[in-house]
Order: C-alpha cells, then sequence, then structure tokens
C-alpha cells in the first residue's frame, strides 16, 4: 500500500492529511498559522514537524511509506522563496517526491474537478491564480493595496470608510455605513470615529466586513455600489490570468474559496457579469472541500498517480474523516 501527504499551511491555521492510494483519509494533524511571513521558517519548520507528526501518527503510517508529498505555503509567492521552502520542508526527512505551491492551488485542485482552472480567494485580503490543461501557471501578485488588487475583508472595509469620510466632507451621499460604523467602534459620532481611525484609537477587525454586507441588503446605495466594486474588483483578477493562460474559450472551473464569496449575490453578480464578458464559459463553484485535499492531490499527481479515480473517494473519505475529529479544515483565507 502506498501512503500520501498533503500539507495546507496557512496564516492563521494549518492542516496536514494522510491517505492510501485509492484515497482513503486516514490521518489529520492541526496547528497554528505556518506562513514564514507570520512566524518565520523556524516557525514554519516547526508546524510542519507537528502536524505532519499527528497525521502519521493517526494514519498509523510512518515517514518512510509515504510516496508523495503536497504542499501548499501561505507566503510562498515568488521563484525566490523556492529554495527556503524547500529547505523548511526538508526536516521533515521525506524520500518522495514532493511539489511546494501557494496555497491558492491546492485549493484549485480541491475544488475543480478537472484538476485545472482559477481559484479566485476573497478573505481577509484577495488573491489570484490558475493553472492551464498543461499546467501552466498564471497568478496576480498577492499584495492587495500595493499592487491595485482588490475585494476582500480588508479592501472592503477600506472603500466603506472612504464612502463615510466622503459623506462627513460632503463629497459623497449619505450612507447608513456611517451609524453602523460609529456603532460597531464604540465612537461617539461620525467626527469621532473618523478622528479615531485616523489617530488609531479605533481598530476595524475584519469582523466588521459583514457590516458592509448588511447594510447593502437593507438597500443603502452606498453599501451595494461597495459590493458592486469588490465584485468588479475580484472579476478582474480573474481576467488577468485569463489573458495569461489563454483561456477566453475554454470551458473552466473558478473555484471560490474564502468568507467574502457567502455575502450573496450583490457580491456575486458583478463578479461573474465582469468575468463573462472575457471569459463566457467560466463556472463558478464554492469550495466546498478543506484545500488539503487539494495538497494530497498534488502529493499523488508529483508521484505520478492518475488521481481522476481518487478524487471523489478522497473528498468523501476526508470529509468524514474531518466530522469524526471535529477539526476545522475550511480556511477562511
Amino acid at each position: 500500500m502506498r501512503y500520501y501527504l498533503g500539507v495546507d499551511i496557512g496564516g492563521t491555521k494549518s492542516h496536514a492529511l494522510v491517505a492510501d492510494e485509492h484515497g482513503n483519509a486516514l490521518g489529520l494533524g492541526h496547528a497554528g498559522a505556518g506562513n514564514h511571513e507570520v512566524v518565520g521558517y523556524d516557525g514554519l519548520r516547526s508546524v510542519l514537524c507537528a502536524i505532519t507528526s499527528q497525521a502519521l501518527g493517526n494514519a498509523g503510517v510512518t515517514i518512510e511509506q509515504i510516496a508523495g508529498a503536497g504542499f501548499g505555503v501561505a507566503g510562498y509567492d515568488w521563484p525566490s522563496e523556492r529554495e527556503a521552502t524547500l529547505e523548511a520542508i526538508g526536516i521533515l526527512g521525506l524520500n518522495a517526491p514532493v511539489e511546494a505551491v501557494n496555497d491558492t492551488i491546492i485549493g484549485l485542485l480541491a475544488g475543480a474537478e478537472a484538476g485545472w482552472g482559477i481559484a479566485l480567494v476573497g478573505g481577509t485580503s484577495n488573491n489570484c491564480r490558475g493553472w492551464d490543461r498543461q499546467g501552466r501557471e498564471g497568478r496576480v501578485l498577492g499584495n492587495g493595496l500595493w499592487f491595485g488588487e482588490y475585494g476582500g475583508a480588508a479592501e472592503i472595509l477600506m472603500k466603506a470608510v472612504q464612502e463615510i469620510a466622503k459623506m462627513w466632507t460632503l463629497r459623497g451621499p449619505e450612507t447608513a455605513l456611517a451609524p453602523a460604523f460609529v456603532q460597531f467602534a464604540g465612537a461617539r459620532d461620525v467626527e469621532d470615529f473618523l478622528e479615531g481611525i485616523s489617530q488609531e484609537q479605533y481598530e476595524l477587525s475584519y469582523g466588521a466586513a459583514p457590516l458592509v454586507f448588511a447594510v447593502a441588503a437593507a438597500g443603502d446605495p452606498v453599501a451595494i455600489d461597495v459590493l458592486r466594486w469588490a465584485g468588479e474588483e475580484l472579476g478582474s483578477l480573474v481576467i488577468g490570468v485569463v489573458r495569461q493562460l489563454n483561456l477566453q474559450q475554454e470551458q473552466f472551473d473558478v473555484v471560490l474559496v474564502g468568507s467574502t464569496f457567502k455575502g450573496g449575490a450583490l457580491l456575486l453578480d458583478p463578479l461573474q457579469r465582469t468575468v463573462w464578458q472575457e471569459a463566457p464559459g467560466a463556472r463558478f463553484v464554492a469550495l466546498q472541500a478543506p484545500p488539503v485535499v487539494g495538497a494530497v492531490l498534488l502529493g499523488m499527481r508529483t508521484a505520478g498517480l492518475d488521481t481522476s479515480h481518487i478524487r471523489q473517494r478522497l473528498l468523501e473519505s476526508a470529509a468524514i474523516l474531518n466530522a469524526s475529529n471535529g477539526v476545522a479544515l475550511v480556511e477562511e483565507s
């Protein structure tokens, strides 16, 4: 029997999963942040050891029995980081084919039935990467504000505060976002809220993003426009990857990863309209499977295993194992 390891390294949570060659999920491991931008490479190594040891122990498998391993690593954004990433993985002592990718890609593998397409992340911030049929990769930069990539919770909050500022300075219309954010922050009034934001006396956590969706759902035109803007911006990320991979005439999955997409039609409709103008064959699917399943599939593919007949069994068995362990495997990126 051959066994495969998948690892999902995140900015808040990290997971490992061991499965056999038939797609039976056997053991889980979980820990906190492993992104080297958050915890450093020493922290990455520590998390890798912890979650791999847990998963192997729970599966009753040794590291020597692993035939292939896939790693989706948050913070692994550039070719210049590959050597350090693989060196960190090397601490595990794997004697098997190994591949490491940005964690967006394992979301794609977990969510796209064909094993290629585009993954769009809308969580704390945003990201977008894709593979074509030949495995060529297209991407955006994944650095949000620095490079004009918008649409996650951080950018939605930024846009909402800007609209409140426009209202107060009479550059924009009245909006119900103002009293909602004043109340959320515990401010006295709009002026106090804006002063508190500028003086760092009030801090808006990403948990405030649902306020924008709630105000929009109540019919506020400004909040509705914020979500339209976010949807169109997210759509522009997909279009960039479509153009890089020449997918305009293809039918492919766009896998939606993250809590932003739970906000409903006010964001999803403009996102879809934007993408369909460039790629009418795009199919939008919400990620239901744990991203770490995509890492296992990556490990299998790297070892030369055909996963087409294994994928569905792996998805089902990972869901059962997850339920029995009570581990939250779906990362809200």
